[in-house]
């Protein structure tokens, strides 16, 4: 009477249970194969890039700020044209995290996004000219940079031989965007 009153009823309970049990270990069981062969799908597709490509697509989208290569970067697309980066601004706090206040109601979408964004502003002088061929070049660059702002102004540094300003030469301040991965 004790087996048919108590001890059955325990042990068809306990039964379901652990069969309800094995049930979701064989299915993690089973999503933990399919992470394995996805992982190994693209462990093989990164593997099949040549080195040359992989450093490109770091260069293109970066997994941190880097802020002096970036300024040492766009002065190297500067110099060709005669132009020196001055006047360089950035916040290194923006570098970690970027915050944006947003309005009630709406997402931040830099915090819900795998990427940061860091802003920089320079100037940099020259004819017109040269600060079409540089911002082309900017914009050819392979790392990712967005212009927001580009400021002109005729008040530029004399030039070398004279201490009147060099003809046809400006001062542009830039504010530009760069991105790069969150980990």
């Amino acid at each position: 009477a004790g087996f048919i009153l108590v001890v059955n009823p325990t042990y068809k309970e306990v039964s379901s249970l652990l069969k309800v049990q094995t049930a979701s270990y064989d299915q993690a069981l089973d999503n933990s194969k399919n992470l394995e062969k996805e992982r190994d799908k693209l462990t093989s597709k990164k593997n099949s890039f040549s080195e040359g490509d992989l450093k490109k697509l770091k260069t293109l989208l970066p997994d941190n700020v880097d802020s002096v290569r970036l300024i040492i970067e766009i002065q190297t697309l500067a110099s060709p044209f005669g132009m020196v980066l001055k006047d360089v601004k950035y916040n290194p706090d923006t570098a970690s995290e970027t915050k944006n206040p947003q309005a009630k109601g709406t997402e931040d979408l830099t915090q819900v996004a795998n990427y940061g964004i860091w802003n920089l502003e320079f100037s940099v002088e020259g004819t017109y000219d040269n600060f079409l061929n540089f911002s082309r070049a900017l914009e050819n660059n392979l790392r990712i940079v967005d212009i927001s702002a580009v400021q002109f102004s005729s008040d530029v540094a004399t030039s070398a031989t004279s201490k009147a300003p060099a003809p046809d030469s400006y001062k542009y301040s830039f504010k530009i965007k760069t991105y790069w991965m969150k980990n």
